[in-house]
């Protein structure tokens, strides 16, 4: 109850002093996007075939524009962390020699920070600085902010200019932070993944259509209510359609092919290649269509042939962790009630965690000693190392370092993730590789599987592959997608799989979510702080980022009661939801909204501390706002 006092009090502080603010930050344009600190209204559910496309899109939009402003207010604040740790780094060297090695390895870990340079306590003359790197003199305003934050550092004062253009449109700031002692640092930092997240969600979010360069993808759309294909040409047909690979069908032949029937075929087709997992083929010709394709094998003996479709990406009391994002930005974890179920379990390393992404910021320092090995479906040779971003902000959900001083609070504190890359740079994989993914991982000892990322069309390649873990008792867990339509998304519309549909902070659908009877469980999906490559934080949104909470909730299930069987874990995870919505089950929150500590209390049997219960049915936990979040960081409040 005195943490919640405290949060009282803060508010009620932050309250006075924000009506001395500059007017300027609460009035604007009526049309104006809203911020951080302003969701947009909840909508109604539409559907692509009901002319509300543009409005989807709109509303899309917005939350986009939230999201990378709160990723810029995650950049700003963990760049400021950076410079303050190096600080205590260099407290014990007096050579500069010390300090530039540290400087070096700070920059080696956070390439974004351009240039750094330290400012010695006391230094009358220039002698005593250390600069490593250099300010980008072609970046508008740059010299002057860097004299700025010098000076002001100089006089034991902090400093942050504000937004600067580069060549592009590319942003930069200028931080200075002094040192307890006297002197300290000053950056210059490019903030090159507020691009990187912007281009992200807006594919994430099907706000564009996915690359598609060198023509190699085809598209196929369904009308939900006809079931007849339709013609997509535009952007806004990315909702509800499914792409896939032109030249290639996947088969499955009812006996086995002979040798000498498999080289007719070959011939046949004109084929380049032929691939083969399990008892499914995946041929590519070198001149026929897809249609054609499907056209020639249907006149075989085969149980089933189907485009090779394309999946993409679609984020005592109870312990507070003392990770420095937390407070500010996660508001997704209490409002599931996630600190009060730590009371029973936090996990537990023997239970892993497969990431069936784009692979896993390797090196990440809030996911180091959290990874195991894991596979490159892409390319077998290399490493599944993130090249998009959108895997590494996955993992972080369930299981970033947590308690560790730093960064974000995963939801698990103990749990192994296991990176399995099936998407490449682009954010897109093919039916196989998703279906080897899945099949590895069950096959390297994952207990749990999590697939944010999707497609309309039930491959059955993929069903086989669902099945496979399923049967060797994997808990299944995907995204049902980024549309606001009732069409099923897949693989989350598999009956082996838990689909996760999400909200927003206020237990709103989110906009975007898609629904339908498929739909299992609700979480969080709006505006998710988690990690991203480059050894950053960003702010996503999606079902992708929903997805996530649901799978950790599942690794501590099993890591606090591992006798259970997946359907169990399912079971346990339906049933300890909160009720959204209609009463009982229904198209847009299914069971409802996890609750984590409810379903630790279900698996294992026991009741939660009373001191915990208490926290859980105190006061809602809300999302700060931007200028909170900002007066938080400025301020240093509990």
């Amino acid at each position: 109850m005195g943490n919640r006092r405290r949060q009282r009090q803060f508010w009620t502080i932050a309250g006075v002093l924000a009506l001395t603010l500059p007017i300027g930050l609460f009035i604007g344009s009526q049309n104006e996007i809203p911020g951080p600190d302003r969701p947009p209204n909840q909508m109604q559910p539409m559907n692509r075939n009901n002319g509300s496309v543009q409005a989807e899109a709109t509303d899309k939009t917005h939350i986009l524009t939230r999201d990378v402003a709160l990723t810029e207010s995650l950049c700003r604040l963990q760049c400021r962390f950076d410079l303050r740790s190096l600080a205590k780094r260099v407290e014990s060297h007096s050579d500069p020699d010390g300090v530039r090695a540290a400087i070096r390895e700070m920059r080696k870990e956070h390439p974004h920070l351009h240039a750094v340079a330290w400012f010695p306590p006391n230094a009358a003359n220039k002698g005593g600085t250390v600069t490593e790197g250099e300010v980008d003199s072609q970046v508008q305003g740059a010299p002057s902010e860097w004299k700025k934050a010098v000076e002001a550092v100089q006089q034991g004062r902090r400093y942050e200019s504000k937004t600067l253009k580069g060549h592009n449109d590319e942003p930069y700031i200028v931080l200075g932070e002094p040192a307890k002692d006297g002197g300290g640092f000053v950056g210059f930092i490019h903030q090159e993944v507020l691009n990187k997240v912007s281009s992200h969600q807006a594919r994430n979010l099907r706000l564009l259509e996915y690359p598609n360069e060198d023509g190699k993808y085809g598209i196929r759309a369904v009308d939900p209510k006809t079931g007849q294909e339709v013609d997509v040409d535009t952007p806004e047909g990315n909702q509800g359609i499914s792409h896939y690979k032109k030249n290639e069908v996947v088969v499955r032949f009812r006996e086995t092919p002979s040798e000498e029937q498999m080289e007719r075929m070959k011939k046949e087709v004109d084929a380049q290649y032929v691939h083969k997992l399990g008892t499914s083929y995946v041929f590519i010709s070198k001149s026929m269509s897809t249609k054609e394709l499907l056209d020639y094998f249907s006149a075989h003996d085969v149980a089933f042939v189907e485009p090779h479709y394309i999946y993409v990406t679609n984020e005592s009391s109870a312990p507070v962790p003392n990770d420095e994002l937390y407070a500010p930005y996660q508001w997704n974890l209490p409002i599931i009630d996630t600190p009060a179920g730590w009371t029973l379990s936090k996990g537990a390393e023997n239970v892993v965690v497969a990431v069936v992404d784009t692979g896993v910021a390797l090196n990440h320092p809030d996911l180091k000693g959290h990874l195991i090995d894991g596979y490159n479906v892409v390319d077998p040779a290399a490493s599944p190392e993130d090249d998009v971003g959108h895997g590494t902000h996955v993992a972080g959900v369930i299981s970033a370092l947590t308690d560790n001083g730093q960064g974000i609070a995963g939801m698990t504190w103990l749990n192994k993730i296991m990176p399995v890359k099936v998407l490449d740079s682009t954010g897109m994989g093919s039916t196989y590789a998703v279906a080897e993914g899945i099949i590895w991982a069950a096959d390297h000892g994952a207990k749990i599987i999590n697939l944010s990322l999707g497609n309309y069309a039930s491959a059955q390649f993929l069903h086989d592959a669902i099945k496979y873990a399923y049967d060797r008792d994997v808990v299944l867990i995907a995204a049902t997608g980024n549309d606001n339509t009732s069409q099923p998304g897949f693989p989350a519309a598999y009956p082996e799989v838990l689909a996760v549909s999400a909200t927003n902070s206020n237990g709103e659908k989110a906009s975007f979510s898609n629904y339908g009877d498929y739909i299992d469980v609700v979480a969080p999906g709006e505006n998710i702080a988690s990690t991203y490559i480059g050894n950053q934080y960003a702010a996503l949104s999606g079902t992708s980022m929903a997805s996530p909470h649901v799978t950790a909730l599942a690794a501590l299930i099993r890591s606090a009661n591992p006798a259970l069987k997946n359907t169990e874990v399912y079971d346990i995870i339906r049933k300890s939801t909160t009720d959204l919505g209609d009463a009982g089950k229904d198209v847009y929150f299914g069971y409802g909204q996890i609750n984590v500590a409810r379903a630790l209390e279900m698996a294992t049997g026991n009741a939660i501390p009373e001191a915990a219960a208490d926290d859980m049915q105190g006061e809602p936990v809300q999302e700060p706002s931007f200028l909170q979040s900002l007066l938080r960081a400025i301020f240093r409040f509990p």
